[in-house]
């Protein structure tokens, strides 16, 4: 056990089986999450990047137990989550929340967002009915929401206000850990900065540690310390944040630092990705990023490469990286 680590995941997988026919038989396997691992620091924010279809969504909700994996570990502080019982795993889930990327779904549209807040705060049985309000208004206030919100429905707030409420629902339990789901995708520009800001002031004032699942690079380098790469299930890359924007390794890291705008003039053209994501339940052979790689060969083709260290907590799933490929 290290208690620098607050959340430990080891060959995370999820497959959801594919049915057909009358009596819905199984015909396969979407590998939405193939054997996924990496931990995140105490009082860190951890990006989750990837094109839409590449499974990061997947590696939110299994980790969190909305979904039952299909193989591998996940360990809050050192606990195995798979070995907790029913009761155990219910006492553990104030300390480990969600902050969805659709706020308005998420929220009842016939509660107060007063209620909608402290509920879980009843359920848990962490305060009495009394104390709620106070409670609530404290945490409102956290957020950037009066007090007068209190007992207003969701339909009358903006965008940005719905996912501070969000937020609120979800701090109000007094987490250690947040698992962020491309909270930011819908909001406006100016929207997005203080959420942006409220994260790292969460995670610099109440030592908040962060799972940020994003496909936004430009956000991901301003907000988080460590970034994972993801790409049709697995990992193709692991780095400080610094380490993975000055130093990428990896040519799907590659293509997409490439398709961030940027202002530079003097900035080399780097060889954009082609085609579409493939479908997970038929993965390309060997690396999977194969497909659509323009340096790929057939060693590429052929051998599944090996998520290993390059460097100081670097890690690269890529041939071309010890210069042994056969570009045939």
């Amino acid at each position: 056990m290290n208690s620098e680590y607050v959340i430990e995941v080891d060959g995370l997988k999820m497959h959801f089986p594919l049915r057909d026919g009358l009596f819905g038989q199984e015909t396969g396997q979407l590998r939405a999450v193939d054997g996924v691992s990496f931990k995140i620091r105490q009082g860190t924010i951890f990006g989750l990047v990837g094109e839409s279809g590449s499974g990061k969504t997947t590696v939110g909700r299994t980790l969190l137990g909305l979904y039952d994996k299909t193989a591998g570990s996940v360990r809050y502080r050192g606990r195995a989550l798979e070995n907790l019982t029913a009761k155990e795993f219910r006492a553990l889930r104030p300390k480990m929340q969600l902050v969805f990327q659709d706020p308005y779904s998420s929220l009842n549209p016939r509660i107060r967002i007063g209620d909608a807040i402290g509920e879980a705060m009843l359920e848990h049985k962490l305060c009495t009915r009394a104390e709620l309000r106070d409670k609530v208004i404290e945490v409102m206030k956290i957020c950037g929401l009066a007090p007068q919100h209190y007992n207003r429905f969701p339909h009358e707030f903006s965008g940005g206000q719905r996912q501070r409420i969000g937020i609120a629902r979800a701090l109000i339990l007094n987490p250690d850990f947040i698992i962020a789901d491309e909270p930011i995708s819908a909001l406006d520009v100016s929207i997005q900065a203080q959420i942006i800001n409220l994260f790292a002031d969460l995670r610099d004032e109440r030592g908040v540690t962060f799972l940020f699942i994003s496909h936004d690079l430009g956000v991901v380098e301003h907000l988080c310390d460590d970034v994972a790469v993801m790409y049709l299930g697995q990992l193709v890359e692991t780095a400080s944040r610094d380490t993975l924007f000055s130093r990428p390794l990896h040519p799907y890291t590659q293509a997409l630092l490439a398709a961030v705008p940027t202002m530079d003039p003097d900035s080399e053209p780097v060889e954009v990705v082609r085609g579409e994501i493939p479908d997970p339940s038929r993965p390309p052979s060997g690396c999977r990023f194969s497909s659509r790689c323009p340096q790929a060969s057939a060693r590429c083709h052929q051998e599944i490469p090996a998520l290993r260290e390059v460097g100081d907590a670097h890690r690269v799933a890529c041939h071309l990286v010890d210069g042994t490929n056969d570009r045939t």
